[in-house]
């Protein structure tokens, strides 16, 4: 079906809602609760009210999220802006382990090329085949998760407990880690630093502090000659099997594959 303006949206049968030209939070947010964008936002909780599917990606998902059709469902956008995301849509489980999410008719997808993903996901659902041969044309390769584009320090900018603790762990990566004594060090409570990291990057401070790990080892796989097991001690693992399995799980790729060999 060819794509329909705004006026003869109200008998499509999918609804696209493009991205936002806004990469500041603040302005993001102005913009999606405006008045600029009440006619969009209520043409989203129309569409959703009969049933449409839609679909949107980047910070096209905060758009949805204002309009209220993602309260209580799974979705996802770009990984920069999820602090923001988090803070404002509450309601919304934001989940970066897919790059695209469909919920309850509702398909959302993470950052700026991820529309690719978007577009093929919405031709899969209705032919797998056609949306392979597109991805072949395209030369698009699967990328399932966001997660390993995630740069963790660049979330941490976003809350200063979570900056403070960022920096205290980056100076101890090579040492077991103790909440208590970050929390400490940083001077906040426990309980204000797991909270601060939560809200953060949605995340416990554990998991942000295995982030910070994978990136530095990601790193010096890809730029130094050092074994597996020298770069597991700089990053605090005893074994480099278990700094092997979380690269694999938090990159998708081996060892070799990252040192680009």
């Amino acid at each position: 079906m060819a794509p329909q303006p705004l006026t003869q949206a109200e008998t499509a049968d999918l609804l696209v809602v493009p991205a936002l030209a806004e990469s500041d939070p603040s302005a993001l947010l102005d913009h999606v609760g405006g008045a600029a964008s009440r006619s969009v936002r209520d043409l989203i909780a129309r569409t959703r009210e009969r049933g449409t599917t839609i679909a949107s990606a980047c910070a096209g998902t905060f758009l949805l999220a204002e309009a209220g059709i993602l309260d209580g469902l799974r979705a996802t956008t770009t990984w920069w802006l999820s602090p923001a995301f988090r803070a404002r849509y509450p309601n919304v489980t934001l989940d970066h382990s897919q790059m695209v999410i469909t919920c309850d008719g509702v398909t959302t997808a993470g950052a700026a090329f991820g529309h690719i993903d978007l577009a093929l996901a919405i031709v899969r659902a209705s032919s797998p085949a056609l949306a392979d041969l597109v991805a072949r044309y395209l030369v698009v390769d699967e990328r399932p998760s966001q997660a390993a584009y995630v740069i963790p320090s660049a979330l941490a900018q976003s809350d200063p407990t979570v900056a403070a603790f960022e920096r205290w762990a980056r100076e101890h990566l090579a040492e077991p880690l103790s909440v208590p004594d970050a929390a400490k060090a940083i001077g906040v409570s426990e309980r204000t630093l797991q909270r601060a990291v939560q809200r953060t990057v949605g995340n416990s401070p554990i998991r942000f502090v295995q982030d910070l790990r994978i990136e530095r080892a990601s790193h010096l796989l890809r730029t130094t000659d050092m074994s597996l097991e020298v770069i597991a001690r700089k990053v605090g693992y005893e074994h480099p099997n278990t700094l092997r399995v979380l690269l694999r799980e938090r990159t998708g790729k081996t060892t070799t594959a990252l040192r680009g060999k």
